[in-house]
């Protein structure tokens, strides 16, 4: 099956959205170590003697510094003219060997699945990443149907950029499982186990 979705075009704000999104699901530890690593050798420097309460606002202005840090990266990268090709209209022909963007009938780009490094859904849409500065986001209002959406999340479970929708059941209840075992005489055997 192809999937072939209508033109969409990623706007500078929704990339922006997307990215700080990522970088916060990847690196939310971050901030959180600056926040307690400030607050912490703060108190070993009292501890020995040295009273400073006001290095106790460096530590949520240290958290909210890397937070800016990484908005400014994501906002100055759409204003690059040589990421300006990132923020045009797209079609998109979507296949279990590769994705396909096209700009025109004439002028298109193949991504291969190997580049993609993991993909993200949410309620909206699809997020496929390929770095920390380029990804491929597919809202739904650009499929044509929603067997196409199912189809893309087949093909992502299936080369592993998504989990399987059953391994997620899976974890959190206690399944019983059956194992066989062939004694000496040949005659299968089975007990029950439960996890």
């Amino acid at each position: 099956m192809l999937i072939k979705t209508k033109k969409y075009e990623l706007t500078p704000k929704m990339y922006r959205r997307v990215g700080m999104q990522y970088i916060l699901r990847k690196q939310w530890w971050l901030p959180v170590a600056i926040f307690v690593g400030i607050i912490a050798l703060n108190v070993i420097i009292n501890a020995l003697g040295y009273k400073n309460w006001w290095i106790y606002t460096l530590a949520p202005l240290g958290a909210w510094l890397w937070y800016l840090f990484w908005w400014i990266q994501y906002t100055g990268i759409p204003q690059l003219p040589q990421n300006q090709v990132m923020f045009e209209k797209y079609s998109y022909e979507i296949s279990s060997q590769n994705i396909l963007m096209k700009k025109t009938p004439q002028e298109a780009m193949m991504f291969k699945w190997d580049l993609i490094k993991e993909a993200h859904k949410s309620k909206d849409a699809i997020t496929l990443v390929i770095s920390k500065g380029q990804f491929l986001h597919f809202p739904f209002k650009m499929f044509n149907s929603d067997n196409e959406i199912k189809f893309l999340e087949t093909i992502l479970i299936r080369k592993n950029l998504l989990p399987s929708s059953d391994n997620e059941k899976n974890e959190g209840n206690k399944e019983k499982t059956t194992t066989v075992q062939v004694s000496g005489n040949g005659v299968l055997q089975k007990s029950k186990k439960s996890k």
